[in-house]
Order: structure tokens, then sequence, then C-alpha cells
């Protein structure tokens, strides 16, 4: 489907926002709005998918305040799937009617939503036969996945670096199902923990191990083969670092994906003690090239989404309540 682009402007569009912050699901309104207008550098798009992170409820929650959100009302999500509908000046990649994978400003959102608009620079070209729900969780998830394996970990997922050991918790989520797939393109040893009705999908990730995390050896994230790791990627919360500490080789880290102030206090302190074991939080810096390496695995068969649940854009609420709920396994996508 081919809309005009000089009738988009000032014609409305479906839209799930909030106006403050706090109230979880119950806090999010369906509104008509005004079809966004793409500026300098910008594309607009027909909104086919997006996928909700724990970001989106966090910034609802106030756990991000002052900074974000950047005004209210707030229309949330960062990670779009969809067509492009409008190019903006300047835009030099993109044409009317093509398919893409994007992240929209964290500040801005705007996922959920039947239209959106990106940055040229964070917007990706998705090949003929790779559907939307299949590379709209890429954005977010599958960039801390990257970024933590490679630029934190060191580790070369063309797999010519020695084989390293790695711990992924909460390896069915959504960056955590990412992670143990990357970590297998590195030639990685991985260790993974998730719950136990997980245990089989993780395997079939690549998982070399798998711990419940909720017995006496997971909860102590001991490795089934004895190995010491590396690097830890840690996508759950709650694991002190006393925990981590026995488990790690003499200059292993811990990058944690959702660093709260006791894990940053813990980075500190093993700074200023030249500890080689370190915690490394972890920022995400996205890049389109990361992102079209990504879209490009997808392609190739080498990299999988996995979906948890999707949701009608009349049912974010659903949506967003189980992205709350911390027990999803992949991703939850909404299709307006």
């Amino acid at each position: 489907m081919s809309l005009d682009p000089i009738k988009m402007a000032g014609k409305l569009m479906k839209a799930v926002q909030y106006n403050a912050y706090g109230g979880g699901p119950d806090g999010l309104q369906h509104v008509e709005v005004p079809v966004p207008t793409p500026n300098k550098d910008e594309v607009l798009l027909r909104v086919e998918a997006a996928s909700l992170n724990p970001f989106d409820w966090k910034v609802q929650k106030g756990m991000l305040r002052p900074f974000l959100p950047s005004k209210f009302p707030h229309i949330p999500a960062s990670d779009v799937a969809g067509e492009v509908i409008e190019v903006g000046p300047g835009v030099k990649n993109f044409k009317v009617g093509e398919k893409i994978v994007a992240m929209t400003n964290p500040r801005n959102g705007g996922g959920l939503a039947e239209f959106a608009v990106t940055k040229e620079s964070l917007t990706v070209a998705r090949p003929p036969g790779v559907s939307a729900v299949n590379v709209v969780g890429l954005p977010v998830a599958g960039l801390t996945a990257h970024q933590a394996l490679t630029q934190s970990a060191g580790i070369k997922l063309d797999g010519s670096d020695k084989k390293a050991n790695i711990l992924i918790t909460a390896a069915s989520g959504g960056v955590g199902h990412y992670a143990v797939q990357l970590a297998k393109l590195g030639n990685a040893h991985v260790t993974a923990t998730c719950g136990a009705r997980n245990i089989d999908l993780v395997k079939r990730l690549g998982a070399d191990e798998v711990l419940d995390y909720k017995t006496p050896d997971g909860a102590a994230l001991k490795s089934p083969s004895g190995r010491k790791y590396d690097a830890v990627i840690h996508c759950a919360t709650g694991i002190p670092w006393s925990t981590f500490e026995p488990n790690l080789s003499p200059s292993g880290k811990v990058i944690d994906i959702t660093p709260a102030p006791s894990s940053l206090i813990t980075f500190a302190l093993k700074k200023l003690t030249f500890s080689k074991k370190q915690l490394v939080p972890l920022i995400l810096f996205p890049k389109g090239e990361n992102l079209l390496y990504l879209v490009n695995l997808v392609k190739e068969g080498k990299l999988k989404t996995v979906i948890d649940s999707k949701y009608p854009l009349g049912k974010a609420e659903r949506a967003w309540a189980k992205s709350i709920d911390g027990h999803a396994t992949g991703k939850v996508i909404v299709e307006p």
C-alpha cells in the first residue's frame, strides 16, 4: 500500500500515549493525533510492527526522570518496522515504498502508533521475504546484545578468536535470547540461566549448558562443567556481585545491561581497587551499521527472533502488562 505523501500532512492517526509518570497499563490512553512530519534526515513510516522493551515502561515509571521522556504526552516504544511513506530533506538512501526496520529517538518514542518518524542513520532496509515481526526486536534488544558481546566482552562474532566462556543470565528474555545466538556465532562456550519452562528453547538457540535459575546451582551461577566465565552478559536483576565474583576467570567481566545504583558503586570500587575482575555498566549507543549486520544475520537464517506474543494496537495495555511482568520469552510485539 502506498500513500500519497502530500496528503499525509494534517491527517490523524491512532496512537497510544501517556500524560504523566506512573499508572502502568492503566496510564495508557488511546488517542487520535496528527501524523508526524519528517524533518531533515528523517523518514516517515507506516508502522507494521513495534516491539516493547523494559526501557519503555521504566521511562513511564519515572526511573529516568527528569531526562525522559522529553515531554508529555509521550507515545512510547523505539523499535519499529514498516514501510517508508515520506522522506524528509536530505534523506539519500530511502525512497517511498521501501520496507525498513528502525529505532526512533528514545527521547521522543513514537512507536505505538500507525505512523512514526525515524532518523535515516538508524533506519535499515528490510530484505525481501523478511517480515516486520522477525526484525522489529533488533534495534534495542539486538543492538544491546551485540554491543555487550563485541565491545564490552571483546568477542569477535566471526568466530576467529580463542574460545571464551560466557554466562548469559535471563537467557530467554529479549536481550538474552539474541545474546545466546550471537555468542555462539563468536565461537564462545555459552552457559545460560532461565526459568525451567524455557530450558529446551535456550538449548535450541545454541547454549551449551543451561541452568534453572531457581535451583541451588542456578542461583549460584555455577557452570555444570566447572568453567570460570570470561564474561557475563547480565540480563537479569537482583544478583549481587558476591554471587558473580567466585565464578569469574581472573580477569572476568560482568556486563550489566540494566545498571542500578548499586552496580554503579561496584563498578567504581572495582576501578578504585584496580581489580582485574570488573563490573561494566552498559549504556546502548545504537549504530545503523550494527543494525544492518543483525538484519543480514536474520536474512541468512543465523539469527532468530523468538516472539512471546503479538497484540493489536487496540490492546496495547495487555502488551504493556506482559512486558512489565518480566517473564516474557523473547519479544512482545504490537501490530497497529
